[in-house]
């Protein structure tokens, strides 16, 4: 366990706290500031890096992981398994290239299953393999699910079939895993971790579809985590910043295959409004958004695995740099006006600027 930024922040947030307690106590002639700020800060900051530090034990528990085959999913379920877990990774291709190194590079204790979480028969079957593989004794402490389907475009350019795909995988998916998994979980009193994103707290340019199903995974999840506190079930959002680069959701051959077909599916009016100048660069822009990203997932993983483990799991997760908490801040805490004009993007040129 290292100090995460989400910690530090704790820290930070109570030497605040402190330093108006030391104030106040101060100024009504009570206690010196110094030595109250001091051992108040002290305490709260020592507390909370012991909550960070005390974790479950993972004998006898077993964590599903849906979206495997890659990324956040492959690299977490290596690390479950590293630490101990039996791990069951849900695979979109079971017989792929991701889920074959999976099982390569993992120990006995890992298995992968065909999940496609959109399919209700998959859904049905995985619950049934999950039951055979936990052996008598061992419950299935957790469930991360962290598939999901990025995509981009203006609201005009997007085809209503893309926001029904990706709401499909996004937020019907995980409420389907979720409910067909929910009675094992709740009779182990574990875990269920929600992988939204950093865009499940604010808007951007181009990403509507993603952002309209990270939005719902967080309400979603906010809904469940009350349901579930009487159960003893935990739940907790994952927020990861732009780790585009690391996951290759947005691959170059992706995003070129899906420009030319949103331009192909708009209507005659739509295409002259915005003209092929502006769509084209706003593609090559993305193109350049999707290798910026930082390439690093640990701090992601550090982020689910906590949740998994700390005995006292946080609601969310942030696993985001400086910049991304920044304009998250701004846009949760500010008048719209600040995050519309200096925290989002549009392509130089934009059609409506001639109009």
């Amino acid at each position: 366990m290292v100090l995460t930024l989400d910690v530090r922040l704790d820290v930070a947030w109570w030497g605040c706290v402190s330093a108006a307690l030391a104030s106040l106590l101060h100024l009504l002639g009570l206690l010196p500031f110094t030595a109250v700020f001091l051992t108040a800060w002290v305490i709260a900051s020592a507390a909370c890096i012991l909550m960070a530090f005390l974790d479950v034990s993972v004998a006898g528990k077993t964590v599903l992981v849906t979206g495997c085959d890659s990324g956040f999913g492959f690299a977490l379920a290596q690390h479950l398994d590293s630490l101990g877990f039996r791990v069951v990774a849900g695979c979109l291709v079971q017989d792929g290239e991701g889920a074959k190194r999976l099982r390569a590079s993992a120990s006995h204790r890992l298995h992968t299953i065909q999940l496609d979480v959109t399919s209700a028969d998959e859904v049905r079957h995985a619950v049934q393999e999950v039951e055979a593989l936990i052996p008598e004794g061992e419950v299935l402490w957790g469930l991360v699910n962290n598939a999901g389907l990025s995509t981009f475009g203006e609201v005009e350019w997007v085809q209503e079939h893309t926001f029904r795909k990706v709401l499909e995988v996004n937020v019907m998916g995980m409420v389907t895993v979720t409910k067909a998994f929910l009675p094992l979980i709740r009779q182990a009193k574990g875990r269920v971790v929600n992988v939204a994103s950093m865009y499940g707290r604010m808007a951007n340019v181009m990403r509507s579809p993603y952002v309209l199903s990270k939005y719902a995974v967080e309400g979603f999840t906010d809904c469940l985590r009350q349901e579930m506190r009487p159960w003893g079930v935990a739940v907790s959002l994952i927020e990861p910043g732009n780790y585009v680069a690391a996951t290759n959701i947005l691959a170059n051959d992706n995003v070129r295959a899906h420009g030319k077909a949103m331009w192909d599916g708009m209507s005659q009016g739509v295409r002259e409004a915005y003209t092929q100048k502006y769509f084209d660069a706003t593609v090559e822009n993305l193109l350049t958004y999707a290798h910026i990203g930082c390439r690093d997932v640990s701090a992601v993983v550090e982020a689910m695995t906590g949740a998994l483990t700390h005995a006292s799991p946080r609601a969310r997760y942030m696993p985001m740099d400086a910049a991304c908490r920044l304009k998250v801040f701004i846009n949760t805490h500010l008048p719209e006006y600040f995050y519309d004009t200096f925290c989002t993007f549009t392509t130089p040129n934009h059609p409506a600027a001639s109009s």
